[in-house]
């Protein structure tokens, strides 16, 4: 089977892009148990489609300022050119040529100015519609950002069912050592998506992650909606995460050892974790500060 986007041109809205509402679970299961789970809304952004977004639906601004919105200085490089480029040539440095496919980027978006995406996941299609890659797009609370990208060979995709697999690079949790692996399980966005991810050190998992959503057209009266049930979701996420950090340090939890941000912004991996390559290039600078976060 393989895992081809939604239709370019979805009858409810017009666009490819969407918004899912769903849930985000965490699960850590060592040294000390503790779970939450809390109800979100994600965006998937077509990136060829943000300008028509901009203009067609109301509440959203594309960088810009408005109650809901996506700045390219975000993502990426953080220098506040358009994403497409970069993805493109970051793809092309690893052999991966999309042929003018569609990218889309499911993320947090900025809720009264303001925005904090632990992840984001970049969809990398061929023009046929088929998923060429995706890249993992990881912040930390620390204003650093490191990016996994991951091919997606034929065989991965067979029951619409992603599963990568690339060692941690990069400092996030003050819980966790970085002698770690990130274990993806993926269903790509549909009527139904699901990012699923376990993190495993030499005695088995320690933690795990998912979001489950469904679909819902990317209008400007499904917008409103949103904001009105979640109007301090972004703060409420950069919130929940020291929150939950408290508690684990009230827990006893030992804080873990905090190594600097890798030199380039990408490390490249094959799907079952071995390296591709972790050269800086011209489209993967060090890793940036965060902007406008």
């Amino acid at each position: 089977m393989t895992v081809t986007p939604p239709a370019s041109a979805a009858p409810d809205s017009g666009f490819a892009s969407a918004l899912y509402r769903g849930v985000v679970l965490h699960r850590r299961l060592k040294p000390r148990q503790h779970r939450l789970r809390y109800r979100v809304f994600s965006l998937l952004l077509d990136l060829d489609e943000l300008p028509a977004l901009d203009r067609a639906v109301r509440g959203f601004g594309y960088n810009r300022f408005a109650p809901l919105g996506f700045h390219d200085r975000d993502h990426g490089p953080g220098d506040g050119q358009p994403l497409r480029p970069w993805v493109e040539a970051t793809l092309a440095a690893e052999g991966i040529d999309l042929d003018g496919g569609a990218i889309r980027i499911l993320c947090y978006p900025r809720l009264w100015g303001y925005v904090f995406n632990p992840l984001t996941e970049y969809f990398c299609y061929h023009r046929d519609g088929r998923l060429a890659a995706v890249l993992h797009e990881v912040n930390n609370t620390m204003g650093e950002r490191h990016c996994y990208l991951i091919p997606v060979a034929p065989d991965e995709a067979a029951g619409g069912v992603v599963r990568q697999t690339c060692a941690k690079r990069f400092y996030v949790s003050p819980f966790i050592a970085m002698e770690t692996t990130y274990h993806f399980k993926i269903r790509p966005p549909g009527e139904r998506i699901a990012v699923a991810i376990q993190q495993t050190d030499s005695e088995g998992p320690l933690l795990h992650a998912s979001f489950t959503g469904r679909r819902a057209p990317l209008t400007s009266r499904v917008l409103a909606g949103a904001i009105a049930r979640h109007p301090l979701m972004t703060l409420k996420v950069i919130v929940g995460i020291h929150w939950e950090a408290l508690r684990l340090w009230l827990k006893g939890v030992r804080l873990a050892r905090r190594d600097p941000a890798p030199s380039h912004l990408v490390t490249a991996v094959n799907p079952d974790g071995t390296a591709l390559s972790a050269a800086p290039t011209a489209s993967t600078p060090g890793a940036p500060r965060l902007a406008g976060s």
